[in-house]
């Protein structure tokens, strides 16, 4: 058993539940470099080529009267892991929190393509953000940046709806 094999059945994952996992193994990504601070301040990191996507799709936006935030990146399979855990010792089953976070070593923000976005204002990581002028103009242009929508209503990944959350294509 590996390390991460522990740490997972320590979440209360179990290796039934990573096989039946729709979504494919990601490693933490290795080409990283500072992407500047996100809406909390706090430092994030991509792969350089998601970092220049995501910086000239921010200034396409701005240019068309849209503010795009960042609310987070590149994220750990270890970091994941905290994420899980925090909502366990919540009181939440795993079950329900694998509706809305990905297994460790599962999560496209692992690979430094993945970014979750705010509008600027309401609530962050809503599904209220489909309402918003940025999720349109997300809708109809982020893929001219190769970003696309990775988890769209009743997607076959198994991951609730998440209109704030775009990867890139690579």
């Amino acid at each position: 058993m590996t390390t991460l094999d522990n740490r997972l059945a320590e979440l209360g994952i179990t290796a039934d539940i990573v096989s039946a996992c729709p979504t494919p193994a990601c490693n933490d990504a290795s080409d990283l470099i500072d992407a500047g601070e996100d809406m909390f301040g706090r430092s994030q990191q991509m792969t350089e080529e998601t970092c220049r996507a995501w910086h000239a799709m921010v200034e396409a936006a701005a240019e068309d009267g849209i503010e795009l935030k960042l609310v987070s990146a590149y994220r750990s399979v270890a970091y994941q892991c905290e994420v899980i855990q925090r909502k366990l010792d919540e009181g939440r089953c795993i079950e329900d929190i694998l509706t809305v976070n990905a297994i460790p070593g599962h999560s496209e923000h692992h690979s430094g393509c993945a970014i979750d976005l705010h509008a600027g204002d309401g609530p962050v990581l809503e599904e209220s953000f489909d309402q918003t002028p940025a999720f349109a103009w997300l809708s109809a242009r982020a893929s001219d940046f190769d970003f696309y929508l990775s988890y769209p209503r009743n997607n076959a990944k198994g991951i609730a709806y998440e209109p704030w959350h775009w990867c890139y294509r690579s």
